[in-house]
């Protein structure tokens, strides 16, 4: 039975854990930050989770399940990931079941079938400086 953990940890997590997180996700995999823009707000977010690269392929277990926000958001398009100290575009993003992908490393199928889903997508192009990615403080009609 996947395992899915709770709002109520979802909104600790956001308040208490995430900005602990942000200090040093984006430089230290298999953390990373993926920064994706509110469908409805527009407002550029900073979610760190823990993904897993192979080749070009970038796998994230989702343990909030497929409806939170972040992964609704990264469905929906123009979403970016700080793995490393470098900015990716996130491409071709999708919710699959760990064991119908044999495109992610095995510790991502092995995560994947605790939480039943994974988010996998394709790393384009790296931007051309290291970093944190964009800025939070980025305004919602601010191109990307």
């Amino acid at each position: 039975m996947p395992v899915h953990l709770s709002r109520r940890v979802a909104r600790f997590n956001r308040a208490v854990n995430n900005p602990i997180q942000l200090t040093y996700a984006w430089l230290v995999p298999p953390w990373v930050v993926i920064c994706h823009r509110g469908r409805r707000s527009g407002r550029l977010y900073r979610t760190p989770v823990n993904a897993y690269k192979r080749g070009q392929t970038l796998a994230v277990v989702i343990l909030y399940g497929e409806r939170s926000d972040w992964v609704q958001n990264v469905l929906a398009g123009g979403a970016r990931v700080v793995r490393a100290g470098r900015t990716y575009p996130l491409l071709d993003a999708r919710v699959v079941e760990p064991g119908d992908t044999t495109e992610v490393s095995a510790l991502a199928r092995a995560l994947g079938r605790a939480s039943g889903k994974l988010l996998v997508a394709r790393l384009g192009q790296p931007a051309a400086r290291l970093g944190k990615g964009p800025a939070v403080a980025a305004s919602p009609r601010e191109p990307s």
